[in-house]
């Protein structure tokens, strides 16, 4: 009997670790699908990632022990899933097991019809009974019996299953009344409710940073709601402190266990880290605090080191483990510290010698610094040179340690997140290397992860491709363009972005309703066709294409694109204010909807300073409702391809900025303050 082959050449690193299960384990495709309706047997359907803890241990305890396997080998057809490869699976069947047990989670267990439809639901099983769940083989073996003697049973509560997902996709409407401030009122006002006024984030703990609710946060700061900048400035220093924030080597874990951001679920996420490059950045640009463009560019600095493919593109995740023990590779003896760093070191770092976690020291910094310098009779200037070099011992001393392992597959969607993000901060902090690493990731994706016709794909590991991309793929990675033409201003990267924003029409969009689909016309028939509403820790495809439609429409003058971002957020506008930390992008992209946008075309040789002034005076201010386009004087091409530069002379040969509204123009200017007036 095969025990796990067929995994063996997948691409995923998910299913790579299951290769050699004793478990007969199937990818989703055809044959699994063909030998269950055949066999008329049930589907064992397993999802997960690879950067999951309980994947890891429901692996160890279950799927590597060959009695569990003999049990679901003999009973079902075992089919593993990464969710990362396969968000449109990944969601319909969230939602069954949510509907059915009332919660969610990875990893996913769900029995399946041979057709397809859930008929029982959990997450992860213990091996034997256990914290009052039942253990795994109980599960299987009660599963299997009811499958046997109440099979017509089961197909019919697959079929509800399935009707009631369904039905809550399609009773989704236009909401009746056009997009008002209210929305963004209403949305705030219960972020507020939900804020954690001590600790900052939102909720208690678990807690999970939430970049997109503290950019939406931001943007309610730029409208005048009260009190919005303070919840967003304590959040990023409490995070920035916390042990969430790996302190030594930058970046940021999945999410804090508690409410104080202390102990992390110690994973990371390219999705998470890239987001948050960006907030950090837009944070730094209005307040203007060190910390913030520190902590934006030490997490850009993980994500080279750390995630970055020799060829451009950038790895998934970390692992929460190393070594087979979770947080190993970040933790501390006190006694380590101080042989390594000192004890002023250790102290500043929180660390004691009875440990904050599981008797060993998770980094963080509790006290204010001037209270440590008191303690030790250190002035700050001293304090902060020993930190100094604490931290770069501390680091090279990690860097001996066996490192967690990183899932190096290259995924679109999250690729684009990172250009995004390094182009942004590149450019706002005048460091070339992080646009250079933007524009190489963005030519990475769209140079490999290609399929016939020049379909966009979802995922590449060691030059192969996986299936066809999803609209997050296809969203994000237009943004991505769009916002390395407002970088780099080389009319390539707008010509992507219009490809990309045209395909997103023609694939993924809902004629009927208004909105888009999770997956294209051209995609696998699955039980029903997938939309993705809600912005969980990506955002998802249908807000982010909402947000980059409407840009695109204040450059291009392309009605259909607006047309087709105000469909998508008339379907959620109702949805909003009732759920907001599930709407933070399509929040923000509503707050572009219903901003006076600036439209800001320049005219001038980059090279020049007069044109670079202009330029830094736009970039240097917090201002995401602008669009901004440049080209050089004479340059016909970008004319005719951007709208708002045609017609667009130098004053006294001079650059020039023109602040426009809809592509009417206010009074050309060349000087930089006058242009900081007009953006007033």
């Amino acid at each position: 009997m095969r025990t796990g082959n067929r995994l063996a050449g997948e691409t995923s690193p998910y299913l790579l670790q299951h290769a050699d299960n004793p478990v007969d384990w199937y990818p989703w495709g055809e044959e699994a699908l063909d030998r269950a309706r055949r066999e008329d047997k049930p589907i064992l359907l397993s999802i997960g990632y690879a950067a999951c803890h309980w994947c890891h241990v429901m692996a160890h305890e279950s799927f590597e022990d060959p009695e569990t396997a003999a049990v679901m080998n003999e009973h079902f057809v075992p089919v593993k899933v990464d969710r990362e490869e396969r968000p449109d699976l990944d969601g319909i069947y969230m939602d069954a097991v949510q509907a059915m047990t009332g919660q969610g989670g990875w990893p996913m267990t769900v029995f399946l019809t041979p057709e397809g439809g859930p008929f029982f639901a959990g997450t992860y099983f213990p091996k034997t009974d256990r914290h009052g769940l039942p253990g795994f083989r109980k599960v299987l073996l009660a599963v299997a019996e009811a499958w046997r003697e109440r099979r017509e049973d089961a197909r019919r509560q697959g079929e509800a299953v399935v009707g009631h997902i369904a039905a809550q996709s399609v009773v989704l409407e236009p909401a009746a009344a056009p997009l008002s401030e209210d929305l963004l009122r209403q949305a705030f006002d219960g972020l507020r409710r939900a804020f954690d006024a001590r600790w900052g984030g939102f909720g208690p703990a678990p807690k999970f940073p939430q970049p997109m609710t503290l950019e939406f946060t931001l943007r309610a700061w730029l409208r005048g709601f009260e009190g919005a900048l303070e919840m967003v400035e304590l959040t990023l220093n409490r995070m920035a402190l916390g042990g969430i924030y790996d302190q030594l080597g930058g970046g940021f874990h999945r999410y804090s266990t508690d409410g104080r951001w202390l102990v992390p679920h110690f994973e990371k996420m390219l999705y998470d880290n890239a987001q948050l490059v960006r907030v950090y950045t837009h944070a730094w640009q209005v307040t203007g605090w060190p910390r913030y463009r520190r902590i934006a560019r030490e997490t850009a600095g993980y994500l080279l080191r750390e995630l970055r493919h020799p060829e451009g593109g950038f790895f998934s995740s970390q692992d929460a483990d190393s070594e087979g023990v979770e947080g190993k590779f970040f933790v501390w003896s006190h006694d380590e510290l101080v042989d390594h760093a000192g004890e002023v070191v250790a102290d500043l770092f929180g660390a004691t010698p009875e440990g904050n976690w599981e008797g060993a020291n998770v980094l963080w910094m509790p006290e204010a610094a001037e209270n440590v310098a008191t303690r030790h009779g250190l002035d700050l200037g001293e304090l902060e040179q020993r930190w100094a070099d604490g931290r770069r011992s501390l680091f090279e001393v990690r860097e001996a340690r066996v490192h967690p392992a990183t899932d190096d597959k290259v995924l679109a969607a999250w690729n684009g997140l990172a250009v995004s993000a390094l182009a942004e901060a590149g450019r706002t902090f005048d460091e070339p290397d992080l646009v250079a690493a933007a524009v190489a990731a963005a030519e990475f994706v769209l140079g490999s992860l290609r399929g016939p016709g020049g379909r966009l794909l979802r995922a590449w590991r060691d030059g192969r491709t996986g299936g066809p991309g999803y609209l997050d793929d296809y969203a994000c990675m237009a943004e991505a363009c769009l916002t390395l033409w407002e970088t780099t201003f080389e009319l390539r990267w707008l010509t992507e972005a219009r490809r990309l924003a045209d395909e997103i029409l023609e694939l993924f969009a809902d004629r009927e309703r208004g909105g888009f689909y999770q997956t294209g016309s051209d995609a696998e028939r699955l039980v029903l066709r997938p939309r993705e509403l809600f912005d969980n820790a990506v955002p998802s495809g249908s807000s982010v294409a909402a947000d980059v439609l409407q840009r695109l429409a204040r450059l291009t003058g392309e009605t259909a694109y607006d047309e087709a971002a105000t469909g998508a957020l008339r379907l959620v506008q109702d949805l909003a204010p009732r759920a907001p930390t599930g709407f933070g992008y399509v929040l923000s992209a509503a707050d572009f909807a219903l901003s006076r946008v600036r439209e800001v075309a320049i005219v001038g040789d980059p090279a020049t300073l007069g044109t670079r002034a202009l330029l830094d005076r736009v970039r240097g201010r917090y201002q995401p409702n602008q669009v901004l386009a440049l080209a050089a004087p004479g340059d016909r091409e970008a004319a005719a391809r951007v709208p708002l530069l045609a017609g667009r002379p130098l004053v006294d040969g001079r650059a020039t900025a023109y602040v426009c509204e809809h592509f009417v123009c206010q009074r050309p200017v060349t000087d930089p303050d006058e242009l900081a007036e007009l953006l007033d």
